[in-house]
């Protein structure tokens, strides 16, 4: 997989996710509300943090499921903006009653809110191994994210079982997650 794993990728990225959109809206609707279980009782130590969060694109678990849980613990929950192509992401302050705007890809992102420093982040996932690492959209925004800081946010990656794999195969600006969240629970990955 050395010379062919961009692919490998795109193929596979195409796949799972023509698969997470023909999940049954009543079966998308249990395993999102069984993620949002895991989050609310999995995951104390967000009380009080600041929480970067995504909005959901392309039959992506919503986590604005459990906005409000975790608003009522005193978690800041931030929204990721693509600021300018091929840089991190910046997160802005967040609420359910935030005005919003368009941004890159057409995903809405707070309007006018103050940037802020998550601690934690919830990250969507295309695909994903036992290891952590994570099959995105190909952009490498989370990945370029996660390395500009100094400390790495507790970084939970989210998906549906449908969406493992055996191998990733990882490259070296890949970032693994420190946790994993699907349908059937919270898991850690097999670090090597």
């Amino acid at each position: 997989m050395k010379n062919d794993w961009k692919d490998w990728r795109k193929e596979k990225r195409k796949q799972l996710i023509t698969a997470r959109d023909a999940i049954p809206k009543e079966v998308h609707q249990q395993w999102s509300e069984n993620i949002s279980e895991f989050l609310q009782k999995g995951f104390p130590q967000l009380n009080k943090l600041v929480l970067g969060i995504y909005w959901p694109f392309r039959n992506e678990y919503d986590p604005r499921l459990v906005a409000q849980y975790f608003l009522e613990q005193d978690v800041t929950l931030a929204l990721p903006e693509v600021v300018q192509r091929n840089e991190p992401l910046c997160f802005r302050k967040w609420t359910p009653e935030s005005a919003m705007r368009r941004g890159e890809y057409d995903i809405p992102v707070p309007a006018d809110a103050p940037s802020v420093i998550p601690n934690a982040l919830l990250i969507p996932m295309v695909g994903f191994d036992s290891q952590g690492y994570r099959l995105g959209y190909g952009s490498g925004y989370f990945d370029r994210t996660l390395a500009k800081y100094d400390a790495l946010p507790m970084a939970i990656g989210i998906a549906f079982e449908l969406q493992r794999l055996p191998d990733t195969y990882p490259q070296p600006h890949d970032i693994p997650m420190h946790y994993i969240v699907t349908e059937t629970g919270i898991h850690l990955p097999n670090v090597a």
